[in-house]
């Protein structure tokens, strides 16, 4: 025992090798006899006459046999754990909990180690009477300060990380060990605020005891109580719960906000003390937050013709009167020095502003506009920044109609704005034209001032990163807006738009943006590629002279980097070169899918050596550069289409190593996704190509390590193949109809929205790879191919499969118009004896909802389906 306190000791020693030594030791420890090290740890905390240092180290220790950051990791620690023989962890627990209350040290290592052991147990059934009695702890006559203080820690930590389904029916007796420490009458303030963190984390397993109006009442008032405290730590922790209260309980609110929460959050925005009024106006953002939603729900409601679940109580609307002074005011505390990744009351102010607009829309336009008015060339910087900060944050809820005027209004105040003498100032206006450049684009594009506009723009590239990186970001919109507002005549595309006169010096600008040695600082470098790849995307026919010689610039700038790779030498240099290299090819792909069909082939020899030289150099060191570099040969081969088989020989060996990259989900996503454009661009001629695509493909699809979100884009890449090689996919189509036919019954858990959603992208994959090998073995004939005759005794599974889709109250609309279309298919190739399998309720149902669904491609779709059951019933009625 002394060598382990001693060994203990050293685990915080200052000397790098007694400290390697000592975690060496507890190393072997675990792996010789973890019983016994784990009975030894718990006796060095549970014994009062150790050290604090040692006890402490026993605590982490102990802690670290269950615990570990890395989940897979956790759940061995956790199995190993619940493997030791039963009476060791009886030993172990009874020891960590004799220890609650006898540290010294804050935050309690015995409460660490009590909770660690209870998150492996309880969920198992193990350990049954441990909240008894850590309740027992806190509400025992005699209990000391404490004792009670780190057993509230104990029920916090469990709180926070259990499932609540694992605990839920010990929520009464988990909160009467809380409300008990945070009662008024409690004397001591660490008792009070381990229990206040205690109820913060609990909330989420208290729903039954918020639904009883009396345990309600109680609840809320110990919490209104606990905002009122003079410790500054506990005032916070209660404001937030009841953050966290408005959001999980909304609909209980209205008893308790005229008479306490307005007043208690209204008064904590106005503290001085910054963590206090970051609480008060988080109550207030999550208001809003709850009332959008709930403004949604009404409306889809409303359109299935039945009342919502929940109605909104328009508290923001209501307290817009009140709210905005103060937001106003905590708008203009902002300081020069402000770290950007510092959040403050001044930032919070900004995005409750924003939820405001979003949630109240016109309404709080005239609580706002006065203070803008007053303030936008006040003398005082902080007054002019807050007035234009407060008219950026209120340009997206408000109907863009009645906004206009004022915008248009404001727009010359703001280009001079951007030459302010403040920096804050110019930054805080370069976002606000940008939010105007984006949301209210009319009144940006507008030909009065857009030459002032972009001088002004094009001045700030050259000022400080935070202001440059904003400006970037307007030019984009800017570029966007000036796209969609021009005349596209019959071509489909503008000859010319009001940005043509601009465009080659504002690529040049940029071009010159991308090359600051500062491009590094405020994510500049990056916008001004963005802004960039946003000119070239939204360039019309006039200006494609400066997109073919952009596109030779960045092709050198590419090949450039790539000469970099020898001279690198650092890791820093490895991750700027890759950014370098991930930007380069994301800004190749704007500019390639600009260039003209018979420019492609000119200049896709260079462009496809580098991207092969990209590749080669990057195996097994970024997957973001593989990835930007797939991304990029997608581009190529959508640009040249059939051409590109003169690189396939060259490129598959780069293309396989991508779809066997399990590890990197990115990666397969982008490798799979180039798999279907090559099959799409080269149709029949990629049949040589094709086997040992198809293998790598079934072999991910097969393989539990490969994400399950790139499944369903490997069952559409069987659509595209199907297409592709047309009669010749007969060598595939039985085991990729068994493929789809696996995937079609999938079942996930309904009460997850995200499996929900899951669920339906691998339907419509599903789906697409049907309707591909469908009408890829049909052929474009009159006649269908004889080869499609092999699908006839999979036909009744597909409907099977499309009758289960339309009895889902869950299918997405895009699962519908797969359905609707596949139906269409089927119809059109099996003729009369279709009738029978499609003739049902389920289907008629099906294809009635899709001729009113709001998207055009279902409701087209639909409609032919429907057409050609017409048809069919038509001809099986002649005669």
């Amino acid at each position: 025992m002394e060598q382990v306190i001693q060994i203990l000791e050293k685990t915080v020693s200052p000397d790098k090798n007694e400290l390697e030594t000592a975690l060496k030791y507890l190393e072997q420890a675990v792996q010789s006899n973890l019983p016994e090290y784990v009975k030894i740890l718990s006796d060095v905390l549970h014994h009062g006459g150790n050290s604090t240092v040692a006890r402490m180290a026993a605590g982490i220790q102990l802690k670290n046999t269950l615990a570990s950051n890395d989940p897979k990791v956790k759940v061995t620690y956790q199995q190993r754990w619940l493997a030791l023989p039963q009476d060791v962890r009886e030993y172990v627990k009874g020891n960590v909990l004799g220890a609650l209350g006898t540290e010294q040290n804050r935050p309690s290592s015995a409460a660490q180690c009590v909770a660690y052991i209870a998150l492996t147990e309880i969920p198992v059934g193990e350990w049954p009477d441990l909240i008894e009695r850590l309740v027992a702890n806190v509400t025992a006559t005699g209990a000391t300060d404490m004792t009670k203080e780190s057993t509230l820690e104990s029920i916090g930590y469990i709180c926070q990380d259990i499932e609540p389904d694992a605990i839920a029916n010990q929520s009464n007796n988990i909160l009467t060990a809380i409300v008990h420490g945070m009662k008024r009458d409690e004397p001591n303030d660490h008792v009070r605020l381990a229990a206040t963190t205690a109820l913060l984390n609990s909330l989420e397993f208290t729903r039954q005891n918020f639904e009883r109006e009396a345990e309600r009442h109680f609840i809320m008032q110990v919490v209104c109580e606990a905002t009122q405290s003079t410790n500054t730590q506990i005032r916070v922790a209660a404001l937030q719960c009841l953050v966290k209260i408005m959001s999980l309980y909304y609909q209980f609110m209205e008893h308790y906000m005229g008479p306490a929460l307005f007043a208690i959050t209204l008064e904590a925005m106005k503290s001085e003390i910054d963590e206090v009024a970051l609480q008060g106006i988080e109550f207030w953002s999550n208001v809003c937050d709850e009332e959008v939603d709930l403004s949604i729900e009404a409306s889809e409601a409303a359109e299935l013709g039945r009342p919502p679940e929940r109605t909104s109580r328009f508290y923001a609307k209501g307290a817009l009167q009140y709210l905005v002074p103060v937001l106003m005011m905590t708008l203009g505390k902002q300081e020069e020095a402000d770290d950007d990744d510092e959040w403050n009351p001044c930032k919070a102010a900004g995005v409750c502003v924003m939820l405001l607009a979003t949630c109240t829309e016109d309404d709080i336009v005239p609580h706002v506009l006065p203070f803008v008015k007053e303030n936008i060339t006040n003398n005082d910087w902080r007054l002019r920044d807050a007035a234009i900060m407060a008219f950026g944050s209120i340009l997206e809820g408000p109907d863009p109609t009645n906004l206009k005027p004022m915008v248009v209004q404001a727009i010359p105040t703001l280009i001079k704005s951007l030459s302010d003498s403040s920096v804050v100032v110019r930054d805080t206006t370069a976002w606000t034209l940008g939010r105007i450049c984006e949301i209210i684009p009319d009144a940006a594009v507008n030909d009065s001032y857009l030459k002032s506009l972009l001088e002004a723009l094009v001045n700030s590239l050259r000022g400080e990163p935070r202001v440059a990186s904003n400006v970037c970001w307007a030019l984009s919109s800017l570029a966007e807006a000036a796209y969609e507002q021009a005349d596209t005549g019959d071509e489909g595309e503008p000859q010319t738009y009001c940005l043509s006169a601009f465009f080659d010096p504002l690529v040049n600008v940029l071009l010159e943006t991308t090359d600051r040695p500062d491009g590094g600082q405020c994510n500049l470098r990056n916008a001004a590629y963005e802004a960039l790849m946003e000119l070239m995307k939204n360039s019309p026919v006039d200006c494609y002279p400066t997109v073919q010689k952009t596109t030779m610039i960045i092709l050198e700038r590419l090949q450039q980097v790539l000469h970099m790779e020898a001279q690198i030498q650092s890791h820093n240099d490895r991750v700027q070169v890759n950014d370098i290299q991930s930007l380069l090819c994301a800004t190749l792909q704007s500019v390639l899918r600009k260039v003209t069909s018979e420019d492609a082939p000119k200049i896709s020899d260079p462009i496809m050596a580098a991207l092969l030289q990209m590749f080669q150099t990057s195996q097994g060191k970024s997957g973001g550069v593989q990835e930007d570099a797939l991304l990029a040969v997608s581009t190529l081969v959508e640009v040249l289409g059939p051409n590109f088989i003169k690189y396939m020989e060259a490129f598959k060996p780069f293309l396989c190593i991508g779809l066997r990259n399990v590890e990197d989900f990115s990666v397969l996503s982008a490798a799979i996704g180039v798999t279907g454009d090559i099959c799409r661009a080269l149709g029949e001629k990629v049949e040589p190509y094709l086997n040992e695509l198809m293998n790598l493909l079934i072999e991910n699809l097969g393989n539990e390590k490969v994400h399950r979100n790139v499944k369903p884009s490997i069952l559409s890449v069987f659509g595209d193949m199907a297409l592709a090689l047309g009669v010749k996919f007969v060598t595939y189509l039985e085991v990729v109809l068994q493929m789809l036919l696996q995937a079609s019954v999938a079942q996930v858990d309904r009460s997850d929205f995200e499996l929900v959603e899951y669920l339906n992208e691998l339907r419509e994959a599903c789906l697409e790879g049907y309707t591909g090998i469908v009408q890829g073995l049909k052929g474009d004939g009159v006649a269908p191919n004889q080869e499609v005759q092999l699908l006839r005794s999979h036909v009744p599974q597909m409907v099977k499969f499309i009758s289960a889709v339309a009895a889902d109250d869950e299918r997405s609309d895009a699962v519908i118009a797969s359905s609707v279309g596949l139906i269409g298919d089927l119809c059109s190739v099996f003729g009369t004896e279709m009738l029978q399998l499609v003739d049902t309720d389920p289907i008629t149902n099906l294809l009635q909802m899709a001729r009113r669904s709001k998207t055009a491609k279902t409701k087209t779709l639909a409609h032919w389906a429907t057409k050609e059951i017409r048809r069919l019933k038509s001809s099986s009625s002649c005669p």
